[in-house]
């Protein structure tokens, strides 16, 4: 398992992003009676930072994954041609969801699939569904890092000598590597588990998935292969997930949480610019 101690973008969401709430989820507003019960004190990894679920038992991206395309190959010219593409999109409201998603610190990002899913995502709101995307993301993040710091591949803004999307990030961007992508891995790990704790919302629940990963391209940060193969690593997490009691656990709750969120009524609000930026389209994806 990677070291936390390593500079990277995960360590900067896990050390600021994950510690801005109790470890212990609160009690649930909305028909507390129908819920289960909060969960018992979460492993850390650092005091305020929740572990993840899988511990060790993470899937290999090194073994999962073929290498990336190299440079002067057709793969890599396709990676390239695509970079281009989708930075002629640096303006309007698809570029403003590229940044939003571009920040995988909580609470900010638990609402990214709120709009999809059709009710809030929130601490307060969904307290075992926020514990469950804080400890998914860090399954799914780690599981990248076997194949990114065997393959140490540049990241496009560093390659053509540009900026990203989030320039808070970028000094940890440069010494991370590029594939496959943890963002991608880490939307697309929440977007599976989404679709399977909400089956009615799941075509809306995948399309955003694709679209945060995709976002990286718009973000400078990625290039095309190491978005597709960050779906592969992310998928894999959830496999290895299913296996773990604590986590179906939580899935039940989350579940219950869901149900009983659009039982009472409540909507996620604020969606019509996130509707209008998942239509703008980047040539040339896969």
């Amino acid at each position: 398992m990677p070291s936390l101690r390593r500079t990277s973008w995960l360590t900067v969401a896990l050390l600021v992003g994950c510690a801005t709430g109790p470890l212990t989820a609160p009690s649930p507003v909305a028909h507390p009676s129908a819920l289960p019960p909060p969960p018992a004190p979460v492993p850390e990894l650092r005091p305020g930072v929740p572990a993840g679920y899988l511990g060790r038992d993470l899937p290999d991206s090194l073994a999962l994954l073929p290498p990336p395309p190299a440079r002067g190959s057709p793969g890599f010219a396709r990676d390239q041609a695509i970079s281009r593409a989708a930075q002629k999109l640096k303006s309007g409201t698809r570029y403003a969801l590229a940044i939003r998603d571009a920040d995988l610190r909580f609470p900010q990002v638990a609402g990214t699939f709120s709009c999809a899913l059709g009710v809030p995502i929130s601490q307060q709101d969904t307290p075992r569904l926020y514990l469950l995307l804080q400890r998914s993301l860090v399954d799914a993040g780690l599981a990248t890092y076997a194949a990114k710091d065997h393959y140490k591949r540049t990241r496009p803004f560093v390659f053509y000598k540009e900026r990203t999307c989030f320039p808070p990030d970028e000094a940890s961007l440069r010494t991370d590597g590029s594939y496959p992508s943890g963002h991608t891995s880490i939307g697309w790990a929440w977007a599976l588990l989404l679709s399977e704790l909400s089956p009615a919302q799941a075509d809306a629940v995948l399309a955003r998935g694709r679209a945060f990963g995709e976002n990286r391209l718009i973000c400078n940060a990625h290039w095309q292969s190491d978005v597709l193969q960050g779906r592969a690593v992310g998928a894999g997490a959830v496999a290895v997930l299913h296996a773990n009691e604590t986590f179906n656990a939580d899935m039940r709750a989350a579940r219950a949480e869901i149900d009983s969120l659009r039982g009472s009524g409540v909507v996620a609000q604020d969606c019509e610019a996130e509707a209008t930026a998942l239509k703008v389209i980047i040539p040339g994806v896969e």
